[in-house]
Protein backbone atom coordinates (compact mmCIF):
# COMPACT_ATOMS: atom_id res chain seq x y z
CA UNK A 1 0.00 0.00 0.00
CA UNK A 2 1.38 3.21 -1.02
CA UNK A 3 1.85 5.87 1.57
CA UNK A 4 -0.93 8.25 1.23
CA UNK A 5 0.00 12.35 -0.36
CA UNK A 6 -3.67 13.49 -1.08
CA UNK A 7 -6.83 13.14 1.12
CA UNK A 8 -10.30 13.51 -0.86
CA UNK A 9 -13.63 14.49 1.27
CA UNK A 10 -17.24 13.47 0.55
CA UNK A 11 -19.31 16.82 2.09
CA UNK A 12 -23.02 15.77 2.71
CA UNK A 13 -22.65 12.71 5.26
CA UNK A 14 -18.86 13.23 6.20
CA UNK A 15 -18.35 16.69 6.96
CA UNK A 16 -21.56 18.61 6.85
CA UNK A 17 -25.14 17.35 8.79
CA UNK A 18 -27.84 17.84 5.71
CA UNK A 19 -31.24 16.98 6.04
CA UNK A 20 -34.65 18.00 4.13
CA UNK A 21 -36.32 16.56 7.56
CA UNK A 22 -34.56 19.75 9.49
CA UNK A 23 -36.70 22.33 7.16
CA UNK A 24 -40.03 19.81 6.86
CA UNK A 25 -40.20 19.22 10.29
CA UNK A 26 -41.32 23.03 10.66
CA UNK A 27 -43.36 23.12 8.02
CA UNK A 28 -45.72 19.48 8.51
CA UNK A 29 -47.62 19.62 11.98
CA UNK A 30 -47.93 15.67 10.50
CA UNK A 31 -44.72 14.13 11.00
CA UNK A 32 -46.66 10.93 8.80
CA UNK A 33 -47.59 13.51 6.06
CA UNK A 34 -43.59 15.01 6.01
CA UNK A 35 -42.28 11.32 5.54
CA UNK A 36 -44.66 10.93 2.68
CA UNK A 37 -43.97 14.11 1.19
CA UNK A 38 -40.18 13.24 1.44
CA UNK A 39 -40.62 9.69 -0.13
CA UNK A 40 -43.11 10.17 -2.79
CA UNK A 41 -42.97 14.09 -3.96
CA UNK A 42 -39.73 15.64 -3.11
CA UNK A 43 -37.08 11.93 -3.21
CA UNK A 44 -33.96 12.00 -2.64
CA UNK A 45 -33.70 10.49 -6.43
CA UNK A 46 -35.27 13.76 -7.51
CA UNK A 47 -32.38 15.45 -5.04
CA UNK A 48 -29.92 14.01 -7.35
CA UNK A 49 -31.12 14.83 -10.63
CA UNK A 50 -30.11 18.70 -9.62
CA UNK A 51 -26.95 17.43 -8.30
CA UNK A 52 -26.67 15.99 -11.71
CA UNK A 53 -27.11 19.44 -13.10
CA UNK A 54 -30.52 20.11 -13.65
CA UNK A 55 -31.77 23.34 -12.97
CA UNK A 56 -33.50 23.76 -9.72
CA UNK A 57 -35.46 26.46 -11.14
CA UNK A 58 -37.08 23.79 -13.88
CA UNK A 59 -37.03 20.56 -11.65
CA UNK A 60 -38.87 22.74 -8.91
CA UNK A 61 -41.73 23.98 -11.87
CA UNK A 62 -42.05 20.26 -13.16
CA UNK A 63 -42.74 18.56 -9.25
CA UNK A 64 -45.41 21.54 -8.87
CA UNK A 65 -46.78 20.62 -12.01
CA UNK A 66 -46.99 16.84 -11.14
CA UNK A 67 -47.85 17.60 -7.10
CA UNK A 68 -50.09 20.85 -7.46
CA UNK A 69 -51.39 19.88 -3.43
CA UNK A 70 -47.98 20.57 -2.50
CA UNK A 71 -47.29 23.38 -4.57
CA UNK A 72 -46.15 25.57 -1.72
CA UNK A 73 -43.75 23.11 -0.09
CA UNK A 74 -41.71 22.06 -3.00
CA UNK A 75 -41.01 25.72 -3.46
CA UNK A 76 -39.38 25.57 0.13
CA UNK A 77 -36.78 22.54 -1.01
CA UNK A 78 -34.87 25.22 -2.75
CA UNK A 79 -36.29 28.07 -1.61
CA UNK A 80 -35.61 27.64 2.01
CA UNK A 81 -32.64 24.94 1.10
CA UNK A 82 -30.11 26.77 3.73
CA UNK A 83 -33.06 25.55 6.36
CA UNK A 84 -31.59 21.76 5.31
CA UNK A 85 -28.20 22.93 6.75
CA UNK A 86 -27.96 20.98 10.41
CA UNK A 87 -24.30 22.31 10.79
CA UNK A 88 -20.73 20.83 10.54
CA UNK A 89 -19.81 17.36 11.69
CA UNK A 90 -17.39 18.59 13.96
CA UNK A 91 -15.34 16.18 14.79
CA UNK A 92 -14.20 15.56 11.18
CA UNK A 93 -14.02 18.96 10.05
CA UNK A 94 -11.67 19.68 13.12
CA UNK A 95 -9.35 17.24 10.86
CA UNK A 96 -9.62 19.31 7.83
CA UNK A 97 -7.02 22.43 8.81
CA UNK A 98 -4.11 20.01 9.87
CA UNK A 99 -4.80 17.73 7.49
CA UNK A 100 -4.60 20.36 4.80
CA UNK A 101 -0.53 20.79 6.32
CA UNK A 102 0.65 17.66 6.12
CA UNK A 103 -1.28 16.43 2.80
CA UNK A 104 -3.43 17.52 -0.21
CA UNK A 105 -7.05 17.74 0.99
CA UNK A 106 -9.88 17.54 -1.55
CA UNK A 107 -13.56 17.73 -1.74
CA UNK A 108 -15.08 15.41 -4.22
CA UNK A 109 -19.23 16.49 -3.74
CA UNK A 110 -22.50 15.20 -5.08
CA UNK A 111 -24.09 18.74 -4.90
CA UNK A 112 -25.92 21.19 -6.79
CA UNK A 113 -23.95 23.87 -8.12
CA UNK A 114 -26.75 26.25 -7.30
CA UNK A 115 -27.04 25.55 -3.51
CA UNK A 116 -22.92 24.46 -3.04
CA UNK A 117 -21.97 28.20 -2.62
CA UNK A 118 -24.74 28.00 0.68
CA UNK A 119 -22.41 25.68 1.82
CA UNK A 120 -19.38 27.46 0.98
CA UNK A 121 -20.13 30.59 2.22
CA UNK A 122 -21.20 29.26 5.85
CA UNK A 123 -18.43 26.58 6.66
CA UNK A 124 -14.61 28.07 6.92
CA UNK A 125 -12.78 24.34 6.73
CA UNK A 126 -13.51 24.88 2.13
CA UNK A 127 -10.50 27.33 2.49
CA UNK A 128 -8.46 24.65 3.66
CA UNK A 129 -9.36 22.19 0.59
CA UNK A 130 -6.82 22.61 -2.36
CA UNK A 131 -10.15 22.14 -4.80
CA UNK A 132 -12.89 20.86 -5.19
CA UNK A 133 -14.98 18.59 -7.64
CA UNK A 134 -18.86 19.40 -7.72
CA UNK A 135 -21.05 16.71 -9.57
CA UNK A 136 -23.79 19.47 -10.89
CA UNK A 137 -21.08 21.20 -12.39
CA UNK A 138 -19.03 18.51 -14.19
CA UNK A 139 -22.96 16.81 -14.85
CA UNK A 140 -21.95 13.74 -13.76
CA UNK A 141 -22.73 12.23 -10.11
CA UNK A 142 -20.90 9.79 -7.89
CA UNK A 143 -20.38 6.36 -8.39
CA UNK A 144 -20.12 7.18 -11.93
CA UNK A 145 -16.40 6.80 -12.48
CA UNK A 146 -16.44 9.47 -15.03
CA UNK A 147 -16.94 12.13 -12.04
CA UNK A 148 -13.94 10.32 -10.32
CA UNK A 149 -11.83 11.06 -13.15
CA UNK A 150 -12.32 14.51 -13.59
CA UNK A 151 -10.99 14.80 -9.75
CA UNK A 152 -7.76 12.44 -10.86
CA UNK A 153 -7.19 14.50 -13.82
CA UNK A 154 -7.71 17.77 -12.97
CA UNK A 155 -5.69 17.77 -9.79
CA UNK A 156 -3.00 15.11 -11.07
CA UNK A 157 -3.68 12.56 -8.96
CA UNK A 158 -2.52 9.21 -8.50
CA UNK A 159 -5.49 7.05 -6.96
CA UNK A 160 -2.99 4.41 -5.32
CA UNK A 161 -1.75 7.26 -2.91
CA UNK A 162 -4.68 8.94 -2.52
CA UNK A 163 -7.20 8.56 0.36
CA UNK A 164 -11.15 8.71 -0.25
CA UNK A 165 -13.48 9.38 2.14
CA UNK A 166 -17.37 9.22 1.75
CA UNK A 167 -20.51 7.75 3.51
CA UNK A 168 -22.12 5.99 0.65
CA UNK A 169 -20.91 2.29 -0.28
CA UNK A 170 -21.70 2.48 -3.56
CA UNK A 171 -19.31 5.47 -3.63
CA UNK A 172 -16.67 3.64 -1.58
CA UNK A 173 -17.06 0.81 -4.16
CA UNK A 174 -15.82 2.96 -7.28
CA UNK A 175 -13.15 4.34 -5.55
CA UNK A 176 -11.98 0.51 -4.69
CA UNK A 177 -12.53 -0.96 -8.06
CA UNK A 178 -10.62 2.63 -9.32
CA UNK A 179 -7.55 1.97 -6.93
CA UNK A 180 -8.17 4.52 -4.22
CA UNK A 181 -7.33 3.69 -0.28
CA UNK A 182 -10.62 4.62 0.87
CA UNK A 183 -12.42 4.87 4.39
CA UNK A 184 -16.39 4.24 4.19
CA UNK A 185 -17.35 6.61 7.10
CA UNK A 186 -20.46 5.32 9.44
CA UNK A 187 -22.40 6.81 12.18
CA UNK A 188 -20.09 5.19 14.98
CA UNK A 189 -16.94 5.16 12.62
CA UNK A 190 -14.53 7.12 14.92
CA UNK A 191 -12.39 8.92 11.65
CA UNK A 192 -9.67 9.92 13.32
CA UNK A 193 -9.12 6.73 15.09
CA UNK A 194 -9.70 5.50 11.00
CA UNK A 195 -6.94 7.90 9.82
CA UNK A 196 -4.39 7.10 12.03
CA UNK A 197 -4.61 3.12 11.30
CA UNK A 198 -4.11 3.97 7.68
CA UNK A 199 -0.93 5.72 8.94
CA UNK A 200 -1.97 9.20 8.37
CA UNK A 201 -0.44 11.77 10.40
CA UNK A 202 -2.66 14.48 12.25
Amino acid sequence: MKQIKNIVFDFGGVLIDWNPEYLYEKVFEDKAEMEYFLNNVCTYKWNVLQDAGRPVALATAEKQQEFPEYRDEIAMYYGRWDEMLGGEIMENTRLIKPLSEKYNTYGLTNWSAETIPVAMARYEFFKFLKGIVVSGDEKLVKPDPKLYYVLLNRYNLNPEDTLFIDDNAANIDTANKLGFQTIHYTVGVGLERQLQKLGVRL
